[in-house]
């Protein structure tokens, strides 16, 4: 493949290109950092992975105020079809349920690693985020959760279990449910508590449980599943962080993905990527959430800064060697 970066990296080798010191920061880990691609997606497996990423993590200058969020789509996607499988023997389980049941069998896992490879308490919180039951995603899921499928494949799943499937493209067809914009996180003051006191915290796992606001006060949940990326998005802004880092499949965002033409992008200016999203450069059922979120994240927030990249790539990142950086 050949590839053209779009800037040479700002910084010289050995530098640091992230702010110095410790800044508040928001982690959004991919699932593919839990489960990757031939895994069995065993506990014990996903366990080891989440090890693995923990320790990376643990390049962070001391004193970050880290808050770390998680994809679910493979465990909600078990969850929903062992739900489907058993239907004549159990009511079905409920996608906002099915998101808070991996906020803790993930968060689980976290908590114990972080807390072991960063040497500081740690906890998880199950939050919730706002939505709109007007989001014409309702009418038009857009989603995608659980495995992988062909074409034939899809329509069967489709035609036995009532599924809506959808391509995902150059990728396969896989399930798709609602997914409405966030506006707000109902637990930020807990979570910005717990930063304060210096605890590591796990939250907005899975995009957070999707409710509406009740009109006499409290809320509803609502069948649905949120972009983590979006939600850990909001979440950070309304912390008032200072640094969004989105962990997914690639060490760098590119244009043109997987043709020869592909364009590797190191250090691209707010604007830039704004063209190049209008042009539909990022597919909305992988790298379109990361670029909206980022841009969102940036927006009237001087001196923030995002970086796009893998777990593997991380470290690298960090030192500027590596990975997507934008900032404001």
């Amino acid at each position: 493949m050949k590839t053209i970066m779009t800037r040479r990296p700002l910084l010289v080798r050995g530098s640091r290109h992230m702010s110095t010191g410790p800044v508040r920061t928001v982690v959004a880990l991919g699932g593919n950092a839990l489960v990757r691609k031939g895994d069995d997606g065993s506990a014990a497996q996903q366990l080891a992975c989440v090890r693995t990423v923990a320790k990376q993590l643990a390049a962070f200058p001391k004193g970050t105020e880290l808050v770390v969020s998680h994809g679910n789509g493979p465990q909600v996607g078990q969850i929903l079809l062992q739900s489907d499988l058993t239907a004549d023997k159990f009511p079905p389980t409920p996608i906002d349920s099915a998101v808070a049941a991996t906020q803790g069998q993930i968060g689980i896992m976290m908590q114990h690693s972080l807390a072991e490879a960063l040497g500081r308490p740690t906890v998880t919180v199950c939050t919730t985020v706002l939505v709109s039951e007007s989001d014409p995603d309702f009418q038009d899921p857009t989603k995608y959760v659980g495995s992988f499928y062909d074409e034939a494949g899809a329509k069967k799943q489709e035609a036995e279990l009532g599924w809506k499937m959808k391509e995902d493209k150059g990728r396969g067809w896989r399930r798709v449910v609602p997914s409405p914009k966030p506006s707000g996180i109902v637990e930020t003051e807990s979570v910005r508590t717990l930063l304060e006191a210096g605890v590591v915290t796990i939250a907005c796992g899975g995009g957070s449980v999707p409710a509406v606001q009740q009109p006499g006060g409290g809320f509803k949940t609502v069948e649905a599943g949120v972009d983590k990326d979006l939600s850990s998005m909001v979440l950070a802004r309304e912390l008032g962080a200072k640094r969004l880092i989105i962990l997914t499949a690639v060490d760098e965002v590119q244009c043109d993905y997987g043709t020869p033409e592909a364009e590797v992008l190191y250090n691209p200016t707010v604007e830039e990527l704004q063209r190049k999203a209008a042009r539909g450069q990022f597919p909305p059922g992988s790298m379109g959430p990361k670029i909206e979120a980022a841009l969102a994240f940036l927006e009237g927030n001087p001196g923030a800064e995002c970086l796009i990249t893998s777990p593997e790539a991380f470290g690298e990142a960090l030192s500027g060697k590596k990975g997507t950086w934008i900032r404001s």
